[in-house]
């Protein structure tokens, strides 16, 4: 007795009903002839047999397909794994992406009737579902054209409300797929379009309807996903010419001259990269950004942070040598950090164009008077690796007046706000001035004299951008006192998203005004003998060597 499908020219509504209903009868039988001993498994031969031919199929087979999957789904109860293992592997090996929307249907009824009726059968169909994440291989290069945006949709569109239809049944489901879907998660060495078809995914079952179940463990697992990538970028591959460069790289040059270097620049760096996991990093925090964004519309944005900064804290404040986010260990995490947590706070204080005076001042403020209250309480020298929090604090007060100088020059209160007690800091025995990069002294201390807000004394000048041994001493091995993890981004994608949020063309008017520290229409200075306002000065992403 075999599974056929009878070739009938032209069929009537209650022909197709009869036929199905014989080919369901026929499942079944199937499907009990296995544990008789006496029974013949020709017919259940037969069924594994129309289930794993998946080629070329013409519509007769596709008919007979759909059919046998819909009698299979009325006959779950009769699967057994141990007597029909065959059939059970060749169900959960099955392709979304191999048939016509129609088998596609009956595939997924009978893959959720699988997982509601047996326990031993939740997590091969959660699984086989995770697998369709991702098209087989052939296809992958044929999910950028219209046919196969269109089929990606399709299936994606079934295997989520799938998940849906299983975790109404199975309350518990949404938790055994969320380590089903982070286990499966492809590695750096899958292709590019598998990993990001397969992010989509995750965001997808974020904002769904199981998303307040798996919506926090989606999102961490994907923040631990983009540090993995960041950690593989070596640093060889982004820095080629620049090994002796400083932070504060002052060019002059005629404002006419600032685009065409700056996309020059930026073309240069970015050639250099030359990186497919770059690139792929690139991507993922391109579309993580627009899941955002559909979750500020969703009025989501809110809860959703609350996880980001858990995650932040717990994967991306412990980063390793990390160079989209920069982060470097220390020996004890507590220093660790607040170490890292100040040059965040500074490089966000800096670079976010959208932050108002008053919060900009008020943080300031903050950070002087714990500074100015650390003074008070240690007399003792100079000693980079006993006080790095306080010489983290100093540099990162430094750091944001290069940026903000203008303002605190312009309004009078703020000035009486915070000058005098930065004075009595900077000329402290502690002296931060001699531990500090010295390459943030030297433009803090220039824009400074130039604004005339207060004397240093000559000792506290730096000659050139030569580090001294305190300030090797005071950022450690791995160099954290010049992580700046706000500086313009190096992936070109992504880089778009913050220059929406970041110092950009359209309020300064040039290129590369966005890594100025010298206020274009400020008080005016001579440098080079030529005057400010034509020869902005700028300032390269912290990719230098110190900053390994």
């Amino acid at each position: 007795m075999g599974l056929e499908l009878p070739k009938y020219p032209v069929m009537e509504e209650e022909e197709v009903v009869n036929l199905e209903l014989d080919i369901a009868r026929r499942v079944r039988e199937a499907l009990s002839s296995v544990p008789s001993l006496e029974g013949s498994r020709d017919s259940y031969n037969q069924l594994v047999g129309v289930i794993l031919h998946s080629k070329q199929l013409g519509r007769d087979e596709l008919a007979l397909l759909e059919t046998t999957l819909k009698g299979l789904a009325a006959a779950v109860s009769l699967i057994d794994f141990t007597h029909h293992e065959s059939l059970v592997s060749a169900i959960f090996s099955m392709s979304m992406w191999n048939y016509a929307p129609h088998v596609e249907d009956a595939l997924a009824e009978l893959i959720v009737s699988l997982a509601v009726s047996n326990g031993k059968y939740l997590d091969l169909s959660l699984g086989m579902l995770v697998n369709n994440f991702t098209p087989p291989p052939y296809f992958l290069d044929k999910l950028g054209l219209p046919f196969g945006l269109d089929r990606k949709n399709q299936v994606l569109s079934r295997v989520h409300a799938a998940f849906k239809k299983i975790s109404e049944y199975v309350p518990l489901a949404p938790l055994r797929l969320i380590n089903l879907v982070i286990q499966r998660m492809p590695t750096i060495y899958h292709k590019d379009r598998a990993v990001l078809i397969y992010v989509e995914n995750m965001l997808k079952l974020e904002s769904g309807e199981i998303g307040e179940v798996v919506g926090n463990s989606v999102l961490m697992a994907l923040v631990d996903r983009l540090i993995d990538l960041d950690l593989e970028i070596g640093w060889d591959a982004i820095l080629r010419d620049d090994f002796n460069k400083g932070i504060f790289e002052m060019e002059l040059e005629d404002e006419d001259e600032i685009v065409e270097s700056a996309e020059q620049q930026s073309g240069e760096v970015l050639s250099s990269f030359g990186n497919s996991i770059a690139e792929l990093l690139d991507n993922l925090l391109v579309l993580t950004f627009e899941h955002l964004e559909s979750c500020e519309r969703a009025g989501r944005l809110a809860k959703v942070f609350e996880t980001l900064l858990q995650s932040f804290q717990i994967t991306v404040m412990s980063a390793y040598k990390s160079k989209f986010t920069q982060l470097c260990p220390l020996s004890s995490v507590i220093l660790l950090m607040r170490m890292t947590a100040v040059a965040y706070l500074a490089s966000y204080l800096s670079r976010a164009k959208f932050l108002s005076v008053f919060f900009i001042s008020t943080m300031l403020k903050r950070l002087v008077d714990w500074c100015l209250e650390y003074c008070e309480t240690h007399d003792g020298d100079i000693n980079p690796n006993a006080h790095r929090v306080f010489y983290s604090g100093c540099q990162a007060i430094m750091y944001v007046l290069c940026f903000r100088m203008k303002v605190f020059v312009d309004v009078p209160r703020l000035n009486l706000l915070l000058m005098p007690p930065l004075e009595q800091i900077l000329k402290h025995k502690l002296n931060p001035l001699k531990v500090c990069l010295p390459s943030v002294v030297e433009e803090f201390l220039r824009q400074s004299k130039t604004a005339s807000l207060f004397t240093v004394s000559e000792t506290f000048i730096f000659d050139g951008l030569l580090e001294s041994e305190l300030s090797r001493a005071f950022g450690g091995l791995e160099r954290l006192d010049t992580f700046f993890p706000f500086d313009p981004c190096l992936l070109k994608r992504c880089d778009r998203s913050f220059d929406e949020q970041g110092d950009d063309l359209d309020e300064f008017d040039t290129a590369m005004s966005k890594m100025s520290i010298t206020p274009k229409n400020g008080y005016c200075y001579k440098f080079g003998g030529r005057d400010s306002t034509r020869m902005p000065s700028r300032i390269r992403p912290s990719t230098s060597p110190e900053s390994l």
